[in-house]
């Protein structure tokens, strides 16, 4: 058992990273990565939602959706609970981190139409993940999300320094860059 959530820790944040193989996610991905501290918010805070949509969304697929034969509504249930999930998150930081609300901006509510949010969720039903594995994965997906977000944010701070041809300035050479992370993290599939 230890091994298999071991397997599904490294696949979801590294191998198979949602951002960067599975390319869900891409509007916080391209635009909360200025400031590593902008996007390291955005990364607990997605950690956070969906962890806990996984666990929420994992329960009630097993003990209402299934038991009651509803399994079709499960795009639906699932949206909802992220959705309340994210209107918990943004009152609890406009209440005790507002410099990290304000920063975040309209990101943070974009979390509900985050399309990995809900990626995760629809994964663990087709996977037939049980809750403890589906929170595992919800967890390293979110993990990996963090991760290249982090990354992508001290290379554009790097980028602000360095002289780049006018055709490259802006949303270019942060898409380039992102490739170039994709191609890299290409490289952990070796892992398993």
């Amino acid at each position: 058992m230890i091994k298999e959530l071991l397997v599904i820790l490294i696949a979801s944040s590294l191998v198979n990273n949602v951002v960067l193989s599975q390319f869900l996610g891409l509007c916080p991905f391209l635009g909360v990565s200025k400031k590593t501290e902008t996007a390291t918010g955005m990364g607990v805070a997605v950690i956070f939602v969906i962890t806990l949509a996984s666990a929420v969304a994992g329960a009630i697929y097993q003990f209402i959706l299934i038991p009651f034969h509803i399994a079709y509504l499960q795009t639906i249930v699932f949206i909802l609970v992220i959705a309340a999930l994210v209107q918990f998150v943004e009152m609890f930081l406009k209440k005790f981190i507002p410099g990290l609300y304000q920063s975040l901006g309209v990101y943070l509510p974009l979390i509900t139409t985050n399309c990995a949010v809900l990626g995760v969720a629809l994964t663990n039903v087709q996977k037939n993940y049980g809750i403890l594995t589906g929170v595992v994965n919800g967890f390293a997906t979110a993990a990996g999300f963090t991760i290249s977000i982090v990354i992508l944010a001290g290379i554009r701070e790097k980028l602000t320094y360095n002289d780049i041809p006018e055709s490259f300035k802006g949303m270019p050479i942060v898409l380039v860059t992102a490739g170039l992370m994709a191609i890299a993290f290409c490289g952990f599939s070796g892992l398993l």
